[in-house]
């Protein structure tokens, strides 16, 4: 199910790596219409992160909601799965040895590391008692767009090599994410985001700000 009101976006699905890719052109097109361009690399590589995470690590499903959240200085995306272990980022080195662990119980990895990168903050938090939100924010930096004025505000130019490096990062943790799930390891629940057809991913709210 996908919701847009003004400045939410919340798309719940089953953390399958055929859905990640789907997700991100959603939260791709959603930071479009708020003009928050310069965020969608970032962005779109934190919520791969988080999203590979849950495919790899969360019990004792796969389901998880996304949540983006236009704030007044900052854009806050969130991930709430049903899995109660609180996750912590790790060395690069130790990341890689506990991603290759087949019997691994943390939650832990590089991705946290990626994320706690390129973001402004990030964190973690219990949801009750089965399940967690993990959390970053990044700074929009346009307080008009913000407060609804419907205007596009002035962004620092990015430079090339931060993008060109963003983007083969999303690449590179999509291909590991979708060489390590193991059909029928993950089967698909009845209860799962119906995305399948791309017309169910609009590229504009259905409410406007």
């Amino acid at each position: 199910m996908i919701s847009y009101p003004s400045r939410h976006c919340t798309v719940e699905l089953q953390a399958l790596p055929s859905r990640i890719g789907q997700v991100r052109r959603i939260v791709s097109a959603q930071l479009r219409y708020w003009h928050l361009d310069p965020l969608i690399d970032r962005a779109a590589l934190g919520v791969t992160e988080l999203l590979t995470n849950v495919h790899q690590h969360a019990q004792p499903d796969k389901m998880c909601t996304v949540e983006i959240e236009l704030l007044l200085d900052r854009l806050m995306v969130s991930v709430r799965d049903h899995d109660p272990r609180l996750p912590a980022v790790a060395d690069a080195d130790a990341a890689e040895a506990t991603a290759d662990t087949a019997d691994t119980l943390a939650t832990c990895g590089r991705g946290l590391a990626m994320v706690a990168a390129v973001s402004e903050s990030w964190g973690v938090r219990p949801d009750g008692e089965s399940g967690k939100v993990v959390w970053f924010t990044l700074p929009t930096h346009a307080p008009a767009v913000a407060r609804g004025a419907g205007m596009r505000a002035p962004q620092p130019p990015q430079r090339a090599g931060v993008a060109v490096g963003v983007e083969k990062a999303m690449e590179k943790a999509v291909e590991k994410v979708v060489e390590k799930a193991a059909a029928p390891q993950f089967a698909e629940v009845t209860q799962r985001v119906d995305l399948r057809r791309p017309e169910h991913a609009p590229a504009r709210s259905a409410v406007l700000g």
